[in-house]
């Protein structure tokens, strides 16, 4: 099957030749966003029209008439200020039908990225508490963007910086001696825990999920931290005693972090996270100090007469910003450059990203100009996939522990009972309701989430992202059910799914003979559209465009299931070709939800 629009791309630079210019020039040729305008739309003649000195309306009725339109164009028309419109036969688009049975889960997957390695950080939330709503957009946009990379074929490294050292994993660590205590007439004591381990409580015993546990411990501890000085005291010895490595510390210090780990790890596998590389701050934190000295010694820093040492980026229009403090302390930069160059050395990825709110922006790109300064990769090889802010509606129906800090467990629980509560009607085993309670649940939440323009705030709506009517998860679902039915009933007739896929009677002839309706058409177009949208989507950073594809596609399905007959159609090859074009829907609806991170289901 030839492509239409290098057809017509072909068509139109012999055209531009024919009137005579040779320049080469860099044209559009675009899908309008107004269908009565046409499936495709050039921009040549406005080009030409400075060069030429003419007007662009008039350029265009010469590369009108001297364009050899390709076969399946039907028609070319000039619209004001000088575009060139291109209307394609309908029948083309159904070989896009065929297409889609014959690739299954593959229609869709693309070679643009090939041989291209990309490394993405996102989540990397902070061990010291669990996981709460201000995370979920992170942890949700990485996923979708790293799966959409993946399919127009980039090989991708998902990657984590673990936090696990400092002056708050010592605030947690506090925390545990004191408020976990079984009796608190035992001494908060770092010895005396060691010694007595079995006199603390753990999450198994009080029945709390791991980093729930730890997060309510460092909440505590926090506040204690605030007010008491003793207590400040106590915290900053204990972040001594750690890089010392005393070993009673390095204990309650795996401990603690163990419990955190188990808790993240429950939340980011009920979310479908994958992460291929964790980076632990106390393996890496040492390689910081040595890249300042490293820096000085190249002349990429200078150090201050107070001791500090400063960046130099004036030729990156940036503040500079201190690497390390004049009592010989690094910072958050200092490990961040070291990690990014050991991120380098290891993978050797093409480009290496970032999934961080946009208040790190400075940051960033300054990390990004001192690593270009070290040779580590280009500046424009780094990017920041930046995002905008999240707040919740109506949270007071959910639990919270303080004003709309939400747990993401707790989000996704409500929904999941919510979802239940909707299923209680339905003959369904319970395992069965569990499972697409969970499915359809979370979901609702990552969709509300990705529907959404990455850089735009967001005020998550509970009861929107549950709706069964509208743009949202449950809505592309139910017209996934839908049609999964529709086939299923058609198998019930003798014919098996399997077959109907590499039915080689379902052929583009078949389908232009019977799927003739307005309603048939502008699916198939919608289905020609899915690997341009991929491409758009994995380019841009953005899965909201996936999302509005699948929920255009969801609708033009459903408009076609309530206008024909499909299972009473008329004659056999008709019902068949009907059949198939459901077939598509269902599999291209479902590849999109299974890129954006979403479990499909069959039943609801």
């Amino acid at each position: 099957m030839f492509d239409i629009r290098d057809s017509i791309l072909k068509s139109i630079k012999s055209a531009v030749k024919e009137i005579g210019v040779e320049e080469d020039l860099d044209f559009v040729l675009e899908r309008p966003k107004e269908e009565s305008h046409g499936d495709f739309a050039t921009n040549v003649a406005m080009l030409l029209a400075k060069s030429l000195k003419k007007n662009p309306l008039k350029i265009a009725e010469d590369l009108k008439k001297a364009i050899v339109l390709p076969p399946v164009v039907k028609s070319v028309e000039i619209a004001a200020p000088g575009f060139l419109n291109f209307d394609i036969d309908d029948s083309y688009y159904l070989h896009f039908v065929v297409e889609v049975l014959e690739k299954g889960n593959n229609y869709g997957r693309l070679e643009w990225g090939k041989g291209q390695h990309w490394l993405i950080e996102h989540t990397s939330a902070n061990p010291n508490k669990a996981m709460h709503f201000g995370h979920l957009r992170n942890t949700v946009l990485g996923m979708a963007i790293s799966n959409l990379w993946e399919t127009v074929g980039v090989e991708v490294t998902r990657d984590y910086i673990d936090n696990n050292r400092g002056i708050s994993i010592a605030k947690l660590m506090w925390g545990y001696l004191k408020f976990a205590r079984k009796d608190e007439n035992d001494p908060v004591d770092l010895h005396f825990w060691f010694e007595n381990r079995e006199k603390w409580r753990t999450p198994e015993e009080t029945g709390e999920k791991p980093d729930h546990f730890i997060d309510k411990l460092y909440a505590q501890a926090s506040q204690e931290f605030e007010k008491d000085k003793d207590v400040e005291q106590f915290v900053r010895q204990l972040v001594i005693d750690w890089e010392n490595e005393d070993q009673e510390n390095w204990e309650l210090w795996r401990l603690v972090m163990n419990y955190s780990h188990e808790g993240l790890r429950q939340t980011l596998e009920r979310l479908g996270g994958v992460v291929d590389q964790y980076w632990y701050e106390h393996e890496i934190y040492k390689q910081g100090k040595a890249i300042v000295d490293e820096g000085l010694e190249k002349g990429i820093f200078k150090k201050l007469k107070d001791g500090a040492v400063l960046t130099d980026l004036k030729d990156y229009k940036l503040p500079d910003t201190i690497v390390l403090k004049k009592d010989g302390t690094s910072l958050y930069i200092t490990q961040d450059l070291a990690l990014t160059r050991l991120k380098k050395e290891t993978f050797k990825p093409d480009k290496m990203h970032w999934v961080v709110g946009p208040d790190q922006n400075l940051a960033l790109r300054q990390v990004f100009a001192v690593s270009e300064q070290f040779g580590v990769a280009p500046f424009d090889s780094f990017v920041h996939i930046s995002f905008g802010y999240v707040t919740i509606k109506g949270s007071g129906k959910m639990s919270s522990r303080k004003g709309n800090v939400v747990y993401i467990d707790d989000l996704l629980d409500q929904a999941k009972e919510e979802v239940k509560s909707r299923l209680n009607d339905k003959e369904f085993t319970e395992e069965e309701k569990d499972l697409i309670s969970e499915n359809i649940g979370t979901g609702s939440v990552k969709y509300s989430i990705l529907k959404l323009g990455r850089t735009t705030d967001l005020e998550y709506d509970f009861e929107t992202s549950l709706s069964f009517d509208g743009d949202s998860a449950p809505y592309i679902m139910y017209t996934i059910v839908r049609g999964t039915n529709i086939v299923k009933q058609y198998e019930s007739f003798g014919e098996a799914l399997s077959v109907l896929a590499a039915d080689e009677e379902i052929s583009e002839e078949l389908l232009k003979t019977h799927l003739i309706k307005e309603e048939e058409i502008d699916i198939a177009k919608h289905l020609y559209k899915y690997e341009d949208v991929l491409l758009e989507a994995a380019e841009g950073y953005a899965p909201n465009l996936l999302c509005l594809y699948l929920y255009e596609l969801a609708q033009k399905y459903n408009k076609f299931y309530n206008n024909v007959d499909i299972l009473t159609s008329a004659t056999e090859d008709l019902k068949k070709s009907r059949v198939a074009l459901t077939h598509a829907v269902v599999t291209v609806l479902s590849n999109g939800l299974k890129i954006l991170g979403i479990t499909p289901v069959e039943k609801m």
